[in-house]
C-alpha cells in the first residue's frame, strides 16, 4: 500500500520537501544579484528627471531645477575616458585588453567574450579559486575531484590486469590442448606467475660475476639440472623463449658465458613527514607572494565593436602588432580609426581571405550583419552569436545570465530593388544561390528542439546607385538605406494543433 507523501511520509520525503524552499531562495538571491550586477543595458549613464506629483507643489520645483540645471550644464552619458581596442587581422576580431573595461562592457550590455571562458571572462576568477582551495585544502585529503581521478586509475588499472589474466589463462588453456602443459601443473603455473615480488630488495654495492648459459642470445641464470630436473626436486623445467618450450636438457649443452650486474643507483629514500611539511609550506609561501596574472581578454566581434564606436562612441580602436596581442607598448602610440575606416576594414576582413580592395558593396557581409545587429539592439535586446544553433543571432531578453534565449534570427538578403533584376545587378550580386527550403526546415527543427523561435531578417538591400557618394562616405545615409523585416517562423505540429 501505497503512503502518500506529507505528514505520513518517509524522513527521506520530509527532507527533500524541506530542501527544496532553500534551493529555491539560493535561485532568487542568485537571479537577484545577476540583476543588480546587470542593470545597465548599455555602459552609458543616464541621468533621469525627478518624479512629479500633482497633489506634491514642491515636486514641480525640484523638476525645474532639474531641467534648468540639464539644459545649462549638461551632463555626459559617456565615461569618463574611452575603452581602448586593438585590431587582430589574425583572429578577425577586436581585444580588449584592460580588465577593468573588459569587466565593464560585459556587465553592461553583454559585449564579447572570453578568449580563456565560454562567454563571461572569467578565468582569473577560476584560477584565484583553484589556487585557494589548494591552500584551504587540509593535509591528508583529497577533492571531489582527485578522489574521481583517484577511481577511474584504479578502474583503468583494473581492467587491464585482469585482461592481462584472462589473456594468459587462454593461452594456457591452448597449451594444454596441444598437449605441450600438463593439465596437472595449471595451478602451479598459476601461482607462479601471480606470485608478487619481494618488497625488500637489497641493494647492490659491488659488481658480480655470474657463468650463466645463452641460449639464443638470450642470458638465463645457472642452474643444477639433474635429468631434467632442479635440485632433484619432482618438477621439471619449462623455460619459455619467445613463446616457445625449450626441453630443460637442451639448457644444459648450451655453452656458458660471464654475466656482469653492475650495481644500479641507490633510489633515494621516502621523504619523512617534516620534509614533506615543510616543502608544502615553502610552495604556499611562494604561491602568496606571486599574484596570479591575468592572461585573458575580452574579444570583440566586428559587429560589436562598430556598434561601440558608430552607435554609443565609448570605444576607440587601434592597430595592433601582427605578432603581439598584448597592450601596445608606451612608445608605440598610433593613431586610432575613424568610422569610415573601421567601416572599410571591417568590409575587407569580413570574408576570407581578405579581400584586396576596399570598395564597399551594398550587399557586403559585414554590413548586412550590423544592420540586423544594430536593429534588434536598438529594440532593446542582447544580440549574441548563433553559430551553435545554426543561425546568425540570438537575442535574449535580459541576458544570457537572465534567461535563455527567446529568438533566433537567421539574416535573409532581399534584392527588391530593380537595379538587381538588371544584367549588370545580376552580375553584381554577392549571394548568387537562395537558401533551399529544406536548410529552412532543418533550422527551424533544430530551434524547437531547443525551444527558440526562428526569425528570417530579412534585409532589403539598396542598389549601388544609392550608394554613390561623393568623397566621404556617410555612414549614417548608408545605414538609412538599408530596410528590415521580420518574419517569425514556427514549426507545425499536428498533435498541438487539433481542435
Amino acid at each position: 500500500m501505497s503512503v502518500p507523501s506529507g505528514a505520513n511520509g518517509s524522513p527521506s520525503d520530509a527532507k527533500t520537501a524541506s530542501t527544496q524552499p532553500g534551493k529555491r531562495s539560493q535561485k532568487a538571491k542568485a537571479r537577484r544579484r545577476n540583476l543588480a550586477i546587470h542593470a545597465k543595458p548599455l555602459p552609458l549613464e543616464t541621468h533621469p528627471l525627478p518624479a512629479f506629483h500633482p497633489s506634491n507643489p514642491i515636486s514641480l520645483l525640484r523638476l525645474c531645477y532639474a531641467w534648468i540645471s540639464d539644459a545649462l550644464f549638461s551632463p555626459t552619458s559617456h565615461p569618463a575616458r574611452d575603452f581602448v581596442g586593438y585590431f587582430s587581422p589574425e583572429t578577425r576580431s577586436v581585444h580588449v585588453t584592460d580588465p577593468r573595461c573588459a569587466r565593464i562592457l560585459w556587465q553592461m550590455g553583454f559585449f564579447g567574450k572570453g578568449t580563456l571562458s565560454r562567454s563571461e571572462p572569467s578565468w582569473l576568477k577560476r584560477e584565484e579559486a583553484r589556487v585557494r582551495e589548494q591552500r584551504m585544502k587540509p593535509k591528508g585529503r583529497l577533492a571531489a575531484e582527485d578522489w574521481t581521478n583517484v577511481r577511474r586509475e584504479e578502474r583503468r588499472m583494473f581492467k587491464l590486469e585482469r585482461a592481462r589474466l584472462e589473456k594468459e589463462k587462454i593461452e594456457r588453456q591452448r597449451l594444454i590442448e596441444a598437449g605441450d602443459l600438463p593439465p596437472d601443473e595449471e595451478e602451479e603455473s598459476t601461482e607462479l606467475t601471480a606470485e608478487p615480488p619481494p618488497e625488500d630488495i637489497p641493494k647492490l654495492t659491488t659488481e658480480i660475476t655470474v657463468d650463466a648459459p645463452v641460449v639464443g642470445g638470450h642470458v638465463t641464470p645457472p642452474m643444477d639440472l639433474q635429468n631434467g630436473h632442479i635440485n632433484g626436486d619432482s618438477k621439471r623445467l619449462r623455460p619459455t623463449l619467445n613463446g616457445t618450450l625449450l626441453p630443460a636438457h637442451d639448457l644444459a649443452s648450451q655453452p656458458s658465458s660471464p654475466l656482469i650486474v653492475r650495481s644500479p643507483q641507490p633510489f633515494p629514500g621516502p621523504k619523512t613527514v617534516e620534509e614533506e611539511e615543510a616543502a608544502e609550506e615553502d610552495e604556499e609561501e611562494e604561491s602568496r607572494g606571486r599574484a596570479i596574472e591575468n592572461q585573458e581578454h575580452l574579444q570583440l566581434t566586428f559587429e560589436e565593436a562598430f556598434f561601440l564606436v558608430y552607435a554609443l562612441g565609448v570605444l576607440t580602436i587601434h592597430p595592433a602588432k601582427r605578432r603581439d596581442l598584448s597592450p601596445l607598448s608606451v612608445k608605440f602610440k598610433p593613431q586610432p580609426y575613424s568610422t569610415i575606416d573601421l567601416l572599410e576594414l571591417f568590409c575587407q576582413y569580413s570574408s576570407f581571405p581578405p579581400q584586396d580592395t576596399v570598395w564597399i558593396s551594398p550587399d557586403e557581409q559585414f554590413l548586412l550583419n550590423y544592420v540586423a545587429y544594430h536593429h534588434f539592439r536598438s529594440l532593446g535586446w542582447v544580440v549574441r552569436p548563433g553559430q551553435k544553433f545554426g543561425v546568425d543571432y540570438l537575442i535574449y531578453q535580459g541576458g544570457p545570465v537572465i534567461a535563455h534565449a527567446e529568438f533566433a534570427v537567421l539574416i535573409v538578403p532581399a534584392y527588391t530593388d530593380r537595379y538587381w533584376n538588371t544584367p549588370g545587378g545580376r552580375a553584381r550580386r554577392r549571394v548568387y544561390e537562395e537558401k533551399d527550403w529544406w536548410q529552412l526546415h532543418c533550422t527551424n527543427r533544430v530551434q524547437s528542439r531547443v525551444l527558440k523561435t526562428l526569425v528570417l531578417c530579412y534585409i532589403d538591400i539598396p542598389s549601388e546607385l544609392d550608394m554613390d557618394f561623393d568623397d566621404v562616405i556617410d555612414v549614417g545615409k548608408l545605414m538609412r538605406s538599408y530596410k528590415v523585416r521580420e518574419f517569425v517562423v514556427r514549426r507545425w505540429l499536428p498533435n498541438r494543433s487539433r481542435d
